[in-house]
């Protein structure tokens, strides 16, 4: 009698865990398929042709691949960290990770992997380790990452994203079936939109802090202060200004690096009198660089 009763309390306990687990995940994507066509942004195209083409361009198209040295961080974060030097994540191979493992990279790389479950942190991972650029090309930060997701930074105040709703500088209908509003966004035009990814410093809120990128903390603390009025937005250099837009360039584009900083070399030669066939030229050279950026550089 006393082993049945063991049994019914053992079962009454598992039974809410096991529904509570079910219900976390349900209506979560399962494949890196299904989290692409959650976030598809295809049909943005047919009225923003402009504004895609200049997005598929963009490094935030690919955001976990960039220019490969995005992957290859996100590949020494899985096997040096995860699997090595944190030692108490859990993680010893590749079906270990979850969700909550992989959020130190896509927290900013793709953070619409909060509607997906461990399963689908598990494929990126593998992905991401085999090099699998096709798959990892799926899933990006897109439109509705921007213009719904990361719209409201505020939620006390202004409440969530609206599900069928896109951000941006108008109010009213919008031609698309799953997103048939038009919202304004308060911050999109405000350096604390980019600032959600583009980083102050550590992410305290995740078990294991981490920042790749701290543009908006140099931003905010060294160049806002010093320019005062003058200072400008992220978007005035790396949208409006020559009509850049959704490409976003930053300093590994030419024009960009360009304007961000100067560099002035002056050199002076040396001839010394050596023995015949002994002769080595020498020069002083002065290299002065100066940083006309909002932040630092390079940064992410």
């Amino acid at each position: 009698m006393k082993k049945m009763l063991l049994v019914l309390v053992t079962i009454a306990l598992i039974v809410p865990v096991a529904v509570l687990a079910a219900q976390h995940q349900a209506g979560k994507a399962k494949t890196v398929d299904e989290l692409a066509k959650m976030y598809d942004v295809s049909s943005c195209k047919e009225c923003h042709a402009k504004v895609f083409e200049e997005w598929s361009q963009s490094i935030h198209s690919r955001s976990l691949v960039g220019t490969g040295r995005t992957m290859a961080t996100i590949r020494n974060a899985i096997t040096d960290g995860m699997m090595k030097e944190w030692k108490k994540s859990g993680v010893k191979e590749v079906k270990d990770i979850r969700v909550e493992h992989m959020m130190s990279c896509t927290k900013c790389h793709l953070p619409q992997l909060q509607d997906a479950t461990d399963e689908v942190a598990q494929q990126i991972a593998k992905a991401v380790l085999d090099g699998d650029e096709e798959t990892l090309n799926k899933v990006s930060i897109n439109c509705i990452v921007c213009h719904n997701m990361k719209a409201i930074v505020h939620k006390w105040v202004d409440g969530e994203p609206e599900k069928g709703a896109v951000y941006g500088k108008l109010e009213g209908p919008h031609p698309d079936k799953n997103y048939p509003a038009m919202k304004t966004s308060l911050i999109r035009q405000e350096a604390i939109f980019c600032g959600q990814c583009h980083g102050l410093g550590p992410n305290f809120e995740l078990k294991n802090p981490t920042q790749c990128a701290t543009l908006y903390g140099s931003y905010l603390h060294n160049y806002v202060p010093e320019s005062g009025l003058e200072a400008q937005k992220c978007h005035e250099c790396h949208k409006n200004k020559k009509d850049r837009g959704h490409r976003f360039p930053a300093y590994r584009d030419p024009e960009m690096l360009k304007e961000a900083v100067n560099v002035e070399v002056q050199t002076k030669g040396y001839q010394l009198l050596y023995a015949a066939g002994q002769h080595i030229p020498l020069a002083g050279v002065v290299v002065t660089m100066t940083n006309n950026a909002g932040h630092r550089i390079p940064d992410g």
